[in-house]
């Protein structure tokens, strides 16, 4: 049987290659009780080496704080340039789709070049701003309360307007990736609003590069299963990327 010691290793050395670890499943690896993993993963968080969340734990502080979107900008810029750049792949001849708001979907918006005809009906006013000096697309901007962090409109008017149309695809941008919570952003309203995206939307494809998995953001969108399509970056562990796939998700990585 291994020292407490050599426990705590294995415990870090795990969260550091998959970049989250289940109680169940690191008890079993070592072959002891969960109640003996929680009291290791206590120690270790008082140590300040893990976050524990409820069965499982994380090496970073797994809520997502909501950033100023100028901010969001300048983070992970390679990685969200090579996702827009997937993404775009998905967009079809006279497409309908939805964008909502996000650093990452912006990045997404400055790659799209359409094929014939495209709609947009996007929540971002930067984004409205950007595709409207582009031959061939129409833009539907929606109206209501525009937040100042992400530029971007909630409110219950933006929401109704998704009550009386369908788009082939929603391009969603998110705060969080849980296998078990699902999906998140910091902001409540806008979880609402994506909810009300998602509604209206065939398929639903997350923009996210790699640093949102084992991240839970405030307000919750949707559970996994929903999902369609997740883009993200080359960062995502294999076990993480595992998990999604076995969801049942298509799983892009650019």
């Amino acid at each position: 049987m291994l020292s407490i010691a050599e426990r705590h290793k294995y415990i870090l050395e795990s969260l550091k290659k998959n970049g989250f670890i289940k109680v169940v499943d690191i008890a079993k690896d070592l072959d002891v009780t969960t109640v003996t993993i929680r009291k290791d993963l206590k120690f270790l968080e008082e140590k300040k080496l893990l976050f524990r969340t409820h069965g499982s734990a994380s090496p970073g502080n797994p809520l997502a704080s909501d950033i100023d979107v100028h901010l969001k900008e300048k983070m992970k810029k390679a990685e969200k340039e090579r996702i827009a750049i997937a993404a775009c792949k998905l967009i079809e001849e006279n497409d309908s789709i939805i964008i909502a708001s996000g650093s990452t979907v912006y990045t997404f918006a400055e790659q799209i070049k359409p094929k014939n005809h495209l709609n947009v009906v996007t929540a971002s006013l930067k984004i409205s701003m950007l595709l409207n000096n582009i031959d061939n697309i129409d833009v539907i901007q929606l109206g209501g309360l525009v937040r100042k962090s992400s530029f971007s409109v909630i409110g219950e008017s933006t929401i109704k307007f998704f009550e009386d149309i369908t788009c082939s695809k929603l391009f969603l941008g998110v705060d969080g990736i849980d296998i078990e919570y699902g999906i998140t952003n910091s902001n409540i309203e806008e979880a609402h609003l994506n909810k009300k995206m998602i509604d209206a939307s065939l398929r639903t494809i997350i923009l996210a590069d790699s640093s949102k998995f084992g991240k839970r953001g405030f307000g919750k969108i949707c559970n996994l299963d929903q999902i369609d399509v997740i883009v993200t970056d080359s960062g995502i562990s294999e076990s993480m990327a595992k998990s999604i796939e076995e969801i049942g998700i298509e799983l892009i990585i650019a």
